[in-house]
Formats: structure tokens, C-alpha cells, sequence
């Protein structure tokens, strides 16, 4: 490869690690009482409203006292990004020591915050796996295909090494219910108790990989006077959303008070959390014990009664698919939401999917696709995934047996399977996950559209049931999905591109 693409030395890059006295903290100070009443077991807590998933961030944010660990594959400076970025600029102020690792996939987009922020004294912004600055991006990609291809799809919030939250959510207004266009139906969740130090485990080894490039060296050295300008201008952005509803939320919402006085009703279980390690670049060096699907295997594998899959892009291939049938046929009811064509927001992906649809019906597991049609049903709440209006399926969820339950970043596809990091909690708790199954059984059908197939003059037919039209409705093509949609899906089957997906 061409020098002209070969990256920064960060050979003699600083390497630092978790605090461990965060429980002296005011945040370690709140939790205690219910940590020390609940002994063995770790609290969880689910964000199902965008609202609230960011009302938990700024109070993290503002209660934290030592460390902030902020790690996301997409990060961008929008209403919630902006409002974020003062937050945690406000937290460094105060002598917060504040690491940010941002996934390089956009990184560009807003290199100068990035280059700001890590001139304060007390913040830190690294990128990962990065493109060469001065370079062509496309002429990288290609370059060093098999390098860039590599991407840190795991999102985590620590604070304190106290708190920390992991779910499906990047860092933008699509994802927490603040953007009047689109909105993405996702979850995450916040956890107290062991899981923390696993997730501040896990960044500490993101944070000093080889992949982890401060934007100091990989950009150039931000001023004082950057600085100064980004507080300035975030400082004005704030001051002119203080008004909004939203930001409202910040102080009397019921999440936020119970986040401020130590009252929050954690639900309290066995949890543990499962990610992939960050040589997963390189299986040679992490074995394939330590994908994070290795380690979710056995929860699925496992069920005795129950799987219910939640997952935006679904694309499991052959040995999925094939584990997932033998479970079927042993009696294990197997329900799996994706998005629809039309949902859909990657073409490419339904091309995927729709390859293992049939194979999937056939062996008895039941195949729901969003309707598409919600998005224009405005304020339409859906109380298992809230915030469906206008908008696309985000959530990757899983429960087992309505007793077990994952929440993370982790897509069931190629990309999460076997390239991208991941990361997410799986938890042991009857009345959390018990809640989230039934929520699905009640509710699936009226979001969704079942499939099925019938088969007529030796031709297999294709349908989809139910969705906002009711149980009556019966629809034999592709929902509401475009001419053009259904020809690039057509071409896409047909291209050697499934590893990607």
C-alpha cells in the first residue's frame, strides 16, 4: 500500500484506564443503599422513550464527579448532540477527566468539535480505525478495503464507573425523538452494579488498542482559542433550547428525579455483559470464543420455550438459520421483527434477508415486518417500542423464554456477526423480560405485518397480514415498497455482497 495513506505513528499515544474510586462519588454515594439492599445482583433499568434515554445521559453527565467514557459509532452535533457536547463540556470544567472515542465512519463530519474539545485540558477524543486526513476518501476505501471495512458499532455512556448505559442509540436527534422528520424506535438500557466495571473493562481495551487514534495527532492540535469558540457557541445553542419541552425533561421528568435523589426503581438481576474484543479485525488473535455471538449462543440455543428477536436489519445466514429452525422444530416459538422493504432504510440489507425468508416460514418461525405506514400515523405511540412515528425500526433486542432478555448494539446480521464490535447486556429477570414478551405477543400485529406463503399451481405465494389495516388486511406484494425499491433489491440479490451486509 501506498505510503501516501499510511497513518500517524501513535506509538508513543498515552495510555490511561478506568478510575476505581468512583464509588466515594456522589453518584456511588446514591446508588449504595439499593446496591448494598440487592447484594449479588445488578440494577437495570430500560429506556424505552428518547426522551428519557436522553434525560439519563445529561444527568449522568451532571452528576458525575471523576470520569465520563463516551463510546459511539456515530456522533453528530444536532440538537441532542450540541446539547450533549456542552454537558460534557461543562462536566470537564469541573475537573471531570472525560474520554471520547468516536467511530471514524463520520468522524469527519465534525472534526472541528472533536479537535476542540480535546484542547481542554481534561478531554480526550479519539477516532477509530480512522481514514488518513489529506487523502481521498474513496480512493482509501478501496486502497485499504479490507481495513476500513472494519467499524466499532459497540455504544456505551459510563460515568463515574458507576453508571452506565448500552443500547442501540447513537449520539443524533433521530434516535432520542427530537427530530420532527424521522425518528428511529429504539432501546437502551442503564445499569448500576457489576456491569459497569465489564463495560469500563471493555473501554479501557477499545480506549488502548492500535485502532484508537488521538484526533491530535490523526487531525492536528487544537488551541485555546478552538476551545473558546466551541464553549461560546454551545453555551448560545443551549441558552436558545432551554425553553423546549424537551429540554424540559431535564428537571422534572420522574427519570430525572430519581436519577438526582437516588430513588430511581431499578429492577434488580443477574446481568452480565457481552461484547466482541477489538482484535475482532483479526480472529487470529481473538477467537471466535470471544465474538460476542458466541457468547449470546448458548442464551438462544438454550430456550426451552420462547425466542423473540427484535432487529432493524436481519440477515442471519446459513447456520443461523439453520440453528434457529432445529429450534423451531423442537417446539421452541420462534417470533423475529425486522424491518420491511419499505422500512427499510439500506436496500441492500432486505436483499439479504429476503434470500433466508422462506427458509425461515417453512421450518414453522414467525416472520414480522414493519408497516411502513405508521410513519404516517403522527403521535402514534407504540408501548413497546414508543416513538414509531414517522420512522424506521432500530431496536436490537432478544428474550428467552420471557425470562432472559439482551439489549445492545448488535444487529442479527453479517456486519455484527462477524465484522463490526459490538456490545450489550444480557439480564436474567422474569418481570422485565416477561413484560417485553408480552408487550410483543400484544402488540406485533398491530405494527406489523405478519408473513406467510401459500402454495397454489406448484407457485409459492407470498403474504403479509394484519399491520394498521387490521387482522383483515392481506396484501400480496411487498408493502408499500417503490417499483425502483424492489428492482435494486432484485439486482442486489444476485451480488456477491452478503458478507457485507
Amino acid at each position: 500500500m501506498s505510503t501516501i495513506y499510511r497513518l500517524p505513528d501513535i506509538t508513543k499515544r498515552n495510555q490511561s484506564y478506568k478510575i476505581d474510586d468512583g464509588q466515594v462519588t456522589r453518584m456511588g454515594r446514591l446508588f449504595k443503599g439499593q446496591l448494598s439492599s440487592n447484594p449479588g445482583k445488578s440494577g437495570v433499568f430500560l429506556l424505552r422513550h428518547g426522551r428519557d434515554a436522553f434525560v439519563a445521559r445529561v444527568l449522568l453527565t451532571r452528576l458525575s464527579e471523576k470520569s465520563l467514557d463516551i463510546q459511539y459509532y456515530m456522533y453528530h452535533q444536532d440538537t441532542v448532540g450540541g446539547l450533549l457536547t456542552y454537558e460534557v463540556l461543562k462536566a470537564a470544567d469541573r475537573g471531570v477527566r472525560v474520554r471520547l472515542l468516536i467511530d471514524d465512519i463520520y468522524g469527519n463530519q465534525d472534526e472541528d468539535t472533536w479537535v476542540a474539545l480535546d484542547a481542554h485540558e481534561n478531554i480526550e477524543v479519539r477516532m477509530w480505525n480512522p481514514w488518513k486526513r489529506g487523502g481521498s476518501r474513496m480512493i482509501q476505501s478501496i486502497a485499504r478495503a479490507a481495513k476500513i471495512n472494519y467499524r466499532m458499532h459497540a455504544k456505551s455512556f459510563t460515568a463515574d464507573n458507576q453508571a452506565t448505559i448500552l443500547g442501540g442509540r447513537n449520539i443524533g436527534d433521530e434516535y432520542f425523538d427530537a427530530d420532527t422528520e424521522v425518528a428511529f424506535a429504539d432501546i437502551d438500557v442503564l445499569s448500576i452494579g457489576s456491569p459497569v466495571g465489564e463495560v469500563s473493562n471493555a473501554f479501557d481495551a477499545y480506549w488502548n488498542a492500535a485502532h484508537a487514534y488521538p484526533v491530535n495527532i490523526l487531525v492536528r492540535q487544537g488551541t485555546e482559542q478552538d476551545l473558546s469558540d466551541l464553549r461560546a457557541e454551545k453555551k448560545v445553542f443551549s441558552e436558545k433550547q432551554a425553553t423546549l419541552d424537551y429540554v424540559k425533561a431535564l428537571t422534572d421528568s420522574d427519570l430525572a428525579r430519581g436519577l438526582k435523589d437516588g430513588s430511581l426503581a431499578f429492577s434488580w438481576s443477574e446481568a452480565r455483559v457481552i461484547h466482541d474484543l477489538p482484535e475482532k479485525e483479526d480472529l487470529k488473535k481473538a477467537g471466535k470464543d470471544q465474538l460476542l455471538i458466541s457468547q449470546l449462543a448458548p442464551y438462544i440455543t438454550g430456550a426451552k420455550k420462547t425466542v423473540d428477536i427484535v432487529s432493524p436489519y436481519f440477515v442471519p445466514g446459513d447456520r443461523a438459520t439453520e440453528a434457529l429452525c432445529k429450534l423451531s422444530q423442537e417446539g421452541v416459538k420462534v417470533r423475529i421483527l425486522t424491518n420491511s422493504l419499505a422500512s427499510n432504510d439500506v436496500s441492500a440489507v432486505h436483499a439479504g434477508y429476503s434470500k433466508y425468508r422462506r427458509s425461515l416460514l417453512r421450518c414453522g418461525i414467525r416472520m414480522f415486518e414493519l408497516d411502513e405506514s405508521l410513519k404516517d400515523r403522527e403521535g402514534k405511540m407504540f408501548t413497546w417500542l414508543p416513538g414509531l412515528a414517522k420512522s424506521s425500526l432500530h431496536a436490537k433486542t432478544m428474550v428467552f423464554d420471557g425470562a432472559i432478555m439482551f439489549v445492545g448494539s448488535f444487529n442479527f446480521d453479517k456486519r455484527s456477526l462477524n465484522i463490526n464490535n459490538e456490545i450489550g447486556l444480557v439480564f436474567h429477570d422474569p418481570d422485565v423480560a416477561g413484560a417485553a414478551a408480552k408487550h410483543f405477543e400484544e402488540n406485533v400485529n398491530k405494527v406489523a405485518f405478519e408473513v406467510s406463503f401459500s402454495s397454489e399451481g406448484g407457485r409459492e405465494n407470498m403474504h403479509w397480514t394484519g399491520g394498521l389495516g387490521g387482522p383483515d388486511t392481506v396484501l400480496e406484494k411487498e408493502p408499500y415498497a417503490t417499483t425502483l425499491q424492489k428492482l435494486i433489491v432484485g439486482i442486489l440479490k444476485w451480488l456477491p455482497i452478503e458478507s457485507q451486509l
